[in-house]
């Protein structure tokens, strides 16, 4: 979970970015006039932004809490049976290649000091470090900043001008800024980042056009009072 609040920051852009791209466009398709554009993206971005911060809090928050609960029993094991821990972590060294001798060897020296015993009980059969569990506050702080910023940005046209030229500067924005978020988006999917770029621009679009369609063809069907 290291780092889990940067990870939350380029989600939270890039759901920011989808999201209101689409909810902008589509709206603009039906031709409301800018005024109502305008509201249905700032509603958009109030209410991804808290949607966002709270889900994330809360899902890693309980990610948390259960791997506090694990390490409270690994800590509890440790105290009780400390042989019993020690075998485990020589047959996972073994398991891993390692000669059964230096296995032995180091499993000793490492349940030597109870909080060195735990921190390898952790990272060896839970796979987490018992220091680096992440902050849900932090996470949930950075996905409401990071979704307002993406969220924004296709909006932000809608403020100077309107009609077309809002459109087509909403889209223009929305591509480039797909691409950036998509390239950034590799750092953690480990992608290559021009195609990581390229799918976040695609599905960007696919999504802007198909909630554009919507708000055209519901626009067309429905007289305005």
């Amino acid at each position: 979970m290291q780092g889990g609040w940067a990870r939350a920051a380029v989600f939270g852009v890039s759901d920011g970015l989808v999201t209101n791209v689409s909810l902008i466009l589509g709206m603009a398709g039906a031709h409301p006039g800018p005024t109502v554009v305008r509201l249905a993206g700032v509603a958009g971005l109030v209410a991804g932004c808290w949607s966002m911060a709270m889900g994330e809090y809360v899902s890693m928050r309980a990610q948390r809490e259960l791997l506090e609960r694990e390490l409270a029993k690994e800590r509890e094991e440790i105290q009780r049976r400390p042989e019993g821990e020690r075998h485990e972590l020589i047959h996972i060294y073994e398991s891993r290649g390692v000669d059964p001798a230096a296995a032995r060897e180091l499993a000793t020296a490492m349940m030597r000091t109870p909080e060195l015993a735990l921190q390898t009980h952790a990272r060896e059969e839970l796979g987490v470090d018992p220091s680096e569990l992440g902050s849900p506050f932090a996470a949930g702080i950075s996905s409401f900043v990071t979704f307002g910023v993406g969220a924004l940005l296709p909006l932000l046209p809608w403020f100077v001008t309107a009609g077309s030229l809002a459109v087509v500067l909403s889209v223009v924005i929305g591509g480039v800024a797909s691409l950036v978020v998509g390239g950034a988006l590799a750092v953690f999917t480990e992608r290559s980042w021009w195609w990581s770029a390229l799918r976040q621009l695609l599905l960007a679009a696919v999504a802007a056009g198909v909630t554009y369609g919507i708000g055209a063809a519901i626009g067309v069907a429905v007289p305005s009072t």
